[in-house]
């Protein structure tokens, strides 16, 4: 089957305007967006984005967990579908391209497909995938979870926010919740396109990520207690203090860190104190260590020197270290092949490219389990995201596009 030309390029314009539209839905404070999982925002960005398909000639399947599936149909009707997408949801501050560029960057796909009058012969689907970011309802990428297998419907349906909602009756209120059910589609293939969220494609100069892994994560919930006391009567050489275990464990993750580079990241983000009064010696502190790598042994050599180690720097302080995993995924390996056609697509497009790691979880990383799964990611301006100041330009977000355009159609097979 023949590659996609050269000369076909998507419509960047219409991408950014696309972009633009979408981010008047759900408006952050600081020219961001806040448009979290299962609000009345999300609604509304999810029936834009259902207009859009249908106006592309695309049928729109939604499934129990709000799933949403647009489907330009291919011309056998027995090939499985080239899929293609991300999120529409943000994080409280988030950006306007976090997830966003993935999803319309694939009703681009479509609607490039329909100027050029091409068909294919795979079904392509685009889909926007509920509740990646995790910030309302934890954990992170919870309905492509499901989809995967790694939670229970009935599970997710019980996660509740910060206010006691649970996420089924949410789901039910918004009008998203499908009848189709979770996880009973098929896929040739599946392609994500994202922001890459770090700094290093703009400071190396390169218009193109090519996702070679995703990180894998530990969660490590650690405890270190010591002993309540004040902190103006009683002697520094009596003291039990664990906001001392606290920051010896802080230095501690980032020595781990440090002598596994490259490739390794670790730090404290969570972290409690109690009583958490200002002329009170810190008695309890839990907080949660963060370790990430795309290699899975380097990954638990980390947390293993982190449990081995800091008992010991604890109690050479008088106060107690315990932990536990609280949360974990494997290290992602993207499919050679999907990642072979986004390197040859940039290529003959004429855009300078590199192998990336992607140092955050996306819904590819899931889907990874079940088809062959790659990312395309295009630089984000000093590396900042989950913020509303994040920002990418046009031509970025074109170029990642029509990368995304050639490896999708590449996959799909152009129909002569």
């Amino acid at each position: 089957m023949p590659a996609p030309a050269e000369n076909m390029r998507i419509d960047g314009e219409r991408l950014w305007n696309s972009l633009m539209d979408m981010a008047r839905i759900g408006p952050g404070v600081a020219g961001g967006n806040n448009r979290q999982t299962l609000t009345d925002e999300d609604a509304e960005g999810r029936a834009l984005f259902q207009s859009w398909c249908e106006a592309a000639g695309c049928t729109m399947g939604v499934d129990q967990i709000g799933n949403m599936f647009a489907r330009r149909e291919g011309t056998d009707p027995d090939a499985l579908p080239v899929y293609v997408g991300s999120h529409l949801d943000t994080q409280p501050t988030g950006g306007k391209y976090d997830g966003v560029l993935g999803v319309l960057g694939g009703l681009e796909v479509i609607r490039t497909l329909n100027d050029l009058n091409i068909k294919t012969k795979h079904p392509i689907v685009v889909v926007n995938w509920t509740n990646e970011e995790g910030t309302r309802f934890a954990p992170a990428m919870l309905a492509s979870g499901v989809f995967a297998g790694r939670h229970t419907l009935d599970w997710a349906y019980d996660r509740v926010d910060a206010k006691g909602k649970r996420f089924g009756d949410e789901l039910e209120r918004i009008g998203w919740k499908g009848s189709e059910p979770v996880g009973a589609r098929k896929m040739h293939a599946m392609f994500e396109l994202h922001i890459e969220q770090g700094p290093i494609l703009e400071a190396e100069g390169k218009d193109i990520g090519v996702v070679t892994h995703g990180q894998g994560l530990r969660w490590i919930e650690c405890t270190v207690t010591g002993k309540e006391s004040h902190t103006g009567s009683t002697p520094m050489h009596m003291r039990k203090n664990a906001g001392r275990g606290l920051a010896l464990v802080t230095e501690l993750v980032h020595e781990i860190a440090m002598k596994n580079q490259p490739g390794a990241v670790g730090a404290i983000g969570h972290i409690d104190v109690y009583p958490n009064s200002r002329n009170i010696i810190p008695g309890k502190v839990v907080f949660t260590v963060d370790m990430r790598s795309h290699l899975l042994d380097k990954l638990n050599a980390m947390v293993d020197e982190l449990l081995d180690r800091a008992p010991a720097l604890c109690e050479g302080i008088g106060v107690n270290f315990e932990a536990r995993i609280v949360g974990q995924f494997d290290p992602p390996a993207f499919d050679e092949g999907c990642v072979n056609t986004i390197r040859q697509a940039a290529e003959r497009l004429g855009y300078s490219h590199m192998d990336i790691v992607s140092g955050a979880g996306h819904d590819a990383c899931w889907i990874n389990d079940l088809a062959p799964t790659a990312m395309v990611m295009c630089p984000c301006v000093d590396g900042l995201s989950h913020n509303e100041a994040e920002e990418i330009s046009p031509e970025w977000a074109a170029a990642g596009c029509n990368v995304l355009f050639h490896a999708v159609v590449d996959t799909a097979e152009i129909v002569e």
